[in-house]
């Protein structure tokens, strides 16, 4: 049962998050600044990025449950809320103040935090569970890509 509670838990942070960090970054995607800039040819169409965060954050919080409910540690809440705070903070950094230099440096901060998670799951237990981390490691490197287009480009 303190499975189910911890993993509907997560759940609340992690869409939460996505709602603020989407919250905060107004109207920035249909606005004129980011319609005029030089983009990646990869980037995706704009579905993609929910379906691609609803199945990240799905996998997230399958995999932080059981990290919570095995190994949860002062640290391990701190490297969390981290990972939440940097999400949240790049679409307002990138988007609504257009500094796509620090939110560059933003995303590959959360990246290397989300990595940490995979690298650091040495417990039996978690092993295997680490892979739904995977999604998430995957979409961060592909928009860090993104980012990085945009500021070498523009």
């Amino acid at each position: 049962m303190k499975k189910i509670y911890l993993f509907i838990l997560f759940l609340i942070i992690n869409f939460g998050g996505l709602a603020l960090g989407s919250w905060s970054m107004g109207d920035a995607v249909t606005g004129e600044w980011y319609a005029s800039l030089n983009k990646a040819p990869w980037t995706p169409p704009g579905w993609v990025f929910g379906a691609a965060w609803t199945t990240i954050m799905l996998c997230f919080s399958i995999y932080l449950t059981f990290l919570f409910s095995i190994r949860k540690s002062r640290f391990v809440v701190i490297v969390y809320s981290i990972a939440v705070l940097l999400n949240i903070s790049w679409n307002y950094i990138f988007f609504n103040q257009q500094l796509t230099h620090f939110g560059l440096a933003t995303i590959i901060a959360l990246t290397l935090v989300i990595s940490y998670f995979f690298i650091s799951c040495s417990d039996e237990k978690l092993s295997k569970l680490k892979y739904l981390l995977i999604p998430y490691i995957i979409w961060l490197c592909i928009a860090t890509s993104l980012n990085g287009y945009v500021v070498l480009y523009n």
